[in-house]
C-alpha cells in the first residue's frame, strides 16, 4: 500500500474583489500517494488549478488543511514555504517559461545552481529526449521541445512532487504525446508523485487515479485498473 503524500481535508478557498465573492474550493477531502501520477479533470474553473497552487505553496487555503508527509503546509512561514518550493516541488505549466537568451542546459542549470541534491543539467535533458538539442536556445526548439525543456528543469532537483498545470494545452496531440511520455518516464525513473491538470477526458487514461472536479469540489474519484501509454490515447 501506498504511503500517503498529501493529506487534504474540508479545504476551502474564496477570493475576493470588492463586492464580489469567487469560491474556488468548497470543502474538498483528497489524499495523493507516493509515487502515483493523479490526473485533475475538470472543466476550466472548476478548482483544479486552485488545488495545485495550494499544494506548490503558491496559495493559501481560506479553510481546511493540506498536510505534506504530516506538516502542516499553512503554519510554514514565508522563508519555509520557499524552501519547500524549492526542495520538494517541480512546476510545469501550459507556457513554458524559458528565458530566450540561454540554451536549453543553461535554462535547466538555474535550477541545479540552487538545488540541495541536483541532477546534471544534461542527464536532466537526457532522461526526456533532448540529448541533443542541449546547446539550442529556445527559439530552436518546437512548442514540444521546449516543454520538455520545462520538465526537465522541474525534474533536474529531483523533486518529490510534480504540478504539471494543462502541460499539453499549448500543444498538439503528436508533440503532446511526447511531452507526456517525459512526464511518466520521469514518473518511473524517479517516483515523483506526478499530479496532471487538465480539461482533455482522454488523458486520465495514463494515471493511476482520476479526480474529477466540478464547481469546486471533487465529485468522483476513480482507479485506473488498466492504464494506457500516450501513443494508445485516442485524442
Amino acid at each position: 500500500m501506498a504511503r500517503i503524500l498529501f493529506e487534504i481535508e474540508g479545504l476551502t478557498k474564496v477570493y475576493r474583489t470588492g463586492d464580489v465573492t469567487v469560491q474556488a474550493l468548497r470543502g474538498i477531502d483528497a489524499v495523493l500517494y507516493e509515487g502515483e501520477i493523479a490526473v485533475l479533470l475538470g472543466a476550466s474553473g472548476s478548482g483544479k488549478s486552485t488545488l495545485l497552487n495550494i499544494l506548490g505553496g503558491l496559495d493559501v487555503a481560506t479553510a481546511g488543511s493540506v498536510r505534506f508527509r504530516g506538516a502542516e503546509l499553512s503554519r510554514y512561514s514565508e522563508r519555509q514555504l520557499t524552501l519547500y518550493r524549492r526542495d520538494h516541488v517541480g512546476f510545469v505549466f501550459q507556457f513554458y517559461n524559458l528565458i530566450p537568451s540561454l540554451t536549453a542546459r543553461e535554462n535547466v542549470a538555474l535550477v541545479t545552481e540552487i538545488a540541495a541534491n541536483p541532477m546534471r543539467p544534461e542527464e536532466a535533458l537526457e532522461l526526456v529526449g533532448l540529448k541533443d538539442r542541449i546547446s539550442h536556445f529556445p527559439a530552436q526548439l518546437s512548442g514540444g521541445e521546449q516543454q520538455r525543456v520545462a520538465i526537465a528543469r522541474a525534474v533536474a532537483k529531483r523533486p518529490e512532487v510534480m504540478l504539471c498545470d494543462e502541460p499539453t494545452g499549448a500543444l498538439d496531440s503528436k508533440t503532446g504525446v511526447l511531452v507526456l511520455d517525459a512526464l511518466i518516464q520521469t514518473n518511473k525513473d524517479l517516483g515523483t508523485t506526478t499530479a496532471i491538470i487538465t480539461h482533455n477526458a482522454p488523458i486520465q487514461a495514463l494515471a493511476h487515479r482520476v479526480l474529477r472536479f466540478s464547481d469546486g469540489r471533487i465529485g468522483e474519484v476513480t482507479v485506473n485498473e488498466h492504464r494506457l501509454s500516450p501513443t494508445e490515447i485516442e485524442w
